[in-house]
């Protein structure tokens, strides 16, 4: 059956919906659906899907404005905020992965270019689909998903950096290097330049007026990052790295998150050609032998990695716990990986039988890391006992000896609401210890009174160097009510016979925290609300002056 244009995209698109809503029943993300679907419709399956020059181009758009909405949602911040965990759990975890999976290509017997490129291709984490299962499960806000998220975006900026040295000297095979690495640099100086300059001095007044209409602001957004990246692609930096600029140069303008927010379903849906291509050009020439090799990579992936993660934050003193959890997020390889294998075949480095091998590892641990992150919690509970050898509460407990003074109250978070409640009790003449998982919060907190130290509140193992008999009131500032019933329990298992104080961000939270023995719950919304409600009832009421004129 031979099925071109119209009709063509009319039938994968149909399957794709079909195969997408299996995939949702499954749990599974939409990347290992629509895969699925390019070996369905490509050469090894019903072969409705060849070489076709429209689905090829609409997949080139959709990693463009991938890349694109990469730089412009690019939170250095977030890397900030979570200190130096990671920036050490994301180069720590990408220099582990891609030596021992070298090493792991050489002793398969693959040449060194092929070696290197799956050592790389195993390194990187899909940050799309890490963030949207641990927000489905309301993890995101919590220590172990911020602490993710941070080690995605420097993965992000790495495999960008990877891409950018690959388009620049990727195609150059001449005697000269000192010579093309000065024209590639002057070429790069030149194409950051214009994207400078433009940022500084056209686009602010160009969207300034584009914005008054949220369409043409899509349009606007489209039309600029494919046109940067077309530039790009003609000084033989690559679409994607372009892309990738053009985003970055508009991160910092006040339309970002709107311009963000409307692409996110474009790239979605031109994403679903890119797997479709990538599935149809699979290649089963040795499916016995690529099979194997690829359930080797895969198990490397699954336990590799997120046992590297726990290994970094356990050394830099993070709750195992914490660690174990964070480090399941990285149990899968990226839409990236698949973009930097591409790139690779792309370029003439790589056979197509690698870039099938990199698929069926990322179909098989994006799918099998999927469930360990949906169960994350059930899977730590069964292994607790023997990764607690790895707990280093006795460093913390020096911490703590290290500041070690008569304690009234012990205060979970800094945060606004935490370090507001934290300035008001330490002038009040209470003494507080004040505990919080950022550190630059731990570091520059100076307040009368209080005394900080790292921690968090989902490490119960924490309890024990706390000095719980001092203290007659302990409260928690986050409204996670997961978090604050394990803290009770926690508090309870250890004899604490203070009172506990929690917070909820709604009436049913706060139910269950009550429920669950709390002996006082802080709704801060409901209160600031009733607060800001009697400062306009009487700003709204007729004054004394205001009458007596009235009656004059």
């Amino acid at each position: 059956m031979e099925l071109n244009g119209f009709a063509l995209i009319a039938v994968v698109l149909a399957v794709s919906a079909m195969v997408g809503l299996l995939a949702v029943r499954l749990r599974q993300p939409l990347i290992v659906g629509f895969i699925a679907v390019g070996i369905l419709v490509g050469p090894t399956g019903f072969g409705w899907v060849g070489a076709d020059g429209t689905i090829e181009l609409l997949a080139r758009m959709g990693i463009a404005i991938l890349l694109f909405l990469v730089g412009l949602r690019l939170d250095l911040h977030l890397i900030r905020t979570t200190g130096p965990i990671a920036l050490a759990t994301g180069l720590g975890q990408v220099l582990f992965t891609s030596v021992v999976g070298y090493l792991i290509a050489i002793g398969l017997s693959m040449d060194m270019v092929t070696a290197l490129y799956v050592a790389v291709a195993l390194t990187f984490s899909s940050t799309i689909i890490i963030v949207k299962l641990l927000s489905d499960k309301r993890e995101l806000e919590q220590l172990h998903g911020r602490i993710a998220v941070g080690f995605l975006i420097v993965q992000d900026i790495v495999v960008v950096l990877v891409m950018i040295a690959l388009t620049a000297f990727g195609r150059r095979a001449g005697a000269n290097l000192a010579m093309d690495m000065a024209l590639v640099f002057a070429k790069g100086l030149g194409l950051m330049a214009g994207v400078a300059l433009l940022t500084r001095y056209v686009l602010p007044k160009v969207l300034h007026q584009v914005a008054r209409s949220q369409e043409l602001l899509v349009l606007f957004g489209v039309a600029y990052a494919v046109s940067v990246a077309t530039l790009s692609d003609w000084l033989e930096f690559s679409t994607e790295v372009g892309a990738f600029l053009a985003g970055v140069s508009l991160a910092t303008t006040p339309y970002r998150d709107a311009l963000g927010a409307r692409l996110v379903s474009l790239r979605d849906f031109l994403l679903l050609f890119f797997f479709l291509e990538l599935g149809a050009r699979l290649e089963f020439t040795d499916a016995t032998r690529q099979l194997a090799v690829a359930a080797v990579f895969s198990v490397f992936v699954l336990v590799g990695n997120p046992l590297i993660v726990l290994l970094i934050m356990s050394a830099m003193r993070y709750p195992v716990r914490v660690g174990f959890l964070a480090g399941l997020t990285v149990a899968q390889i990226s839409e990236f990986s698949l973009i930097l294998t591409a790139l690779g075949l792309s370029l003439g480095h790589i056979t197509g039988a690698t870039l099938s091998l990199i698929t069926v590892v990322g179909l098989i641990t994006i799918g099998g890391s999927t469930y360990l992150i949906l169960y994350s919690q059930q899977i730590y509970a069964r292994l607790e006992r023997w990764l607690t050898v790895l707990e280093r509460t006795g460093a913390r407990k020096r911490d703590l000896e290290r500041h070690e003074r008569e304690i009234d109250v012990i205060l979970y978070g800094l945060g606004r609401f935490g370090g507001a409640i934290a300035d008001r009790l330490g002038r009040a003449g209470h003494r507080v210890l004040a505990v919080d998982y950022d550190p630059h919060r731990v570091a520059s907190s100076a307040r009368e009174g209080v005394t900080a130290v790292f921690g968090s509140a989902e490490d119960m193992h924490f309890l024990e160097s706390l000095p719980l008999s001092q203290a007659r009131c302990v409260i928690s500032t986050m409204p996670l009510p997961e978090t604050g019933k394990a803290l009770v329990h926690g508090l309870r298992h250890h004899g604490y016979r203070g009172k506990v104080v929690l917070t909820a961000r709604s009436p049913r939270d706060a139910e269950q925290l009550e429920r669950a023995g709390a002996d006082v719950v802080l709704e801060p919304y409901p209160l600031a609300a009733r607060a800001t409600a009697e400062v306009l009832d009487q700003l709204l009421r007729p004054s004394d002056d205001g009458d007596t004129d009235a009656q004059a």
